[in-house]
């Protein structure tokens, strides 16, 4: 009885809080320097951090909101790879959220209108996923996608030419 109760479920919030279009004004901020003085610093939490229902659902809405079609599934093509090392507005969850709410200079649009709160903080969570920088025990091991064994697959003939 002692060992059920210490076992622990990951949590799936399948209906999450009342809706919320994402607006944080300053949830990653580039500089130090703010109008009318010191602020005190905002620290948003991605609720869905280390979460397997999570990133699976963010991969769902990267394709479905077509974030591949310019991220080529995150090794880059009209927009930069999502894969790397380096990023130039920083790969915390607060910076990729705020990029994503408030679009970037020379293409990246911005979805904070369009898209609620908790979809955004699952795609940052997928985009994190991807770097490896989510916990191995959440991270799919295995895409999605159905891969094609070349030895079932059978030719199909050639027509005749009369």
């Amino acid at each position: 009885m002692l060992l059920t109760a210490a076992c622990q479920r990951e949590k799936r919030d399948l209906r999450p809080a009342p809706t919320r279009l994402a607006v944080l004004g300053t949830a990653a901020r580039e500089s130090l320097l703010q109008p009318g003085g010191a602020q005190a610093p905002l620290e948003p939490v991605n609720p869905a951090e280390g979460n397997a229902y999570s990133i699976s659902e963010g991969q769902r809405l990267f394709n479905a909101y077509n974030c591949s079609g310019c991220h080529s599934h995150g090794g880059g093509g009209i927009g930069p790879p999502l894969i790397k090392d380096v990023w130039t507005y920083g790969n915390d969850p607060a910076n990729l959220f705020d990029t994503i709410v408030k679009g970037r200079p020379n293409g990246m649009p911005s979805w904070g209108g369009r898209l609620p709160e908790y979809q955004i903080w699952q795609i940052v969570t997928y985009i994190r996923s991807l770097n490896k920088l989510e916990p191995k025990s959440a991270t799919p091991t295995r895409s999605d996608s159905i891969e094609q064994n070349p030895h079932t697959l059978t030719p199909v003939p050639e027509p005749k030419l009369q």
